[in-house]
């Protein structure tokens, strides 16, 4: 009888057996956060460099049209809703390195063997077997805005507007006369403009009660989490 095959579930773990696979899965974990952070870091650089590129382009010739600054707030759009989709994807990751390291290697360091939060591990295994999404999109673009790319769709403002006041395409003609782009009439880019602006600003600013300003490993994340976990 004690040749008879065993089955994984019905073996207990050692206590050296349960340790192994905690260490491994925490250095798989948080490979995975790191390569989604730099993701994240490739994207707010590609947003960067293409205002810096368009900035250039804009203002370094009078006669390139404006409509390049409208091109650049559209891109650097994009660019904000693909970094919040990989931000939301690098919380998945995050919110299981940071859950070992509080319960786990914490009480170790400290060398007290009390985990802040309960049947922790079971959480873990439940995230584990159901991955899910920790924070809404909305909620990952406002982080990211607040972040990284508020101070680049400002920056694009200014230099619309230092283009239409500084470098009028129709010399002597009004202000509004300079927003037109050809057949375009001249409405049609401060409307898109404004669209724009005010979308960023309800993002901003309008948010529910139960949304927390989330970055990569700051302690409201942390509260955000044990909200989430608590029974």
């Amino acid at each position: 009888m004690s040749d008879a095959p065993q089955h994984f579930e019905d073996t207990p773990l050692s206590r050296t057996e349960y340790i192994t696979a905690l260490v491994h899965l925490y250095r798989g974990e948080v490979y995975r956060a790191t390569q989604w952070r730099l993701r994240l870091d490739t994207t707010t650089n590609w947003s960067i460099l293409s205002v810096m590129a368009l900035v250039t382009f804009c203002l370094g010739e009078p006669a390139h049209s404006h409509a390049a600054i409208l091109v650049g707030i559209a891109l650097v759009h994009t660019f904000l809703h693909i970094e919040a989709r990989r931000f939301r994807f690098f919380l998945v990751w995050q919110h299981r390195v940071r859950l070992l390291e509080r319960n786990f290697y914490g009480p170790i360091v400290s060398r007290d063997l009390h985990s802040p939060i309960e049947r922790w591990g079971q959480h873990i295994a439940e995230d584990l077997l159901l991955p899910r999404f920790h924070i809404g999109k909305r909620q990952a673009i406002r982080a990211r805005l607040i972040r990284n790319y508020w101070s680049l769709f400002l920056i694009l403002l200014i230099t619309w507007l230092l283009k239409l006041s500084l470098q009028p395409t129709v010399p002597d003609a009004p202000f509004w006369q300079q927003m037109a782009l050809g057949a375009v009439p001249f409405w049609v880019a401060p409307t898109l403009i404004a669209c724009e602006y005010l979308y960023l600003l309800w993002i901003g600013l309008a948010h529910s009660k139960s949304d927390v300003a989330v970055d990569e490993l700051d302690d409201e994340q942390d509260g955000l989490s044990q909200r989430r976990l608590a029974p």
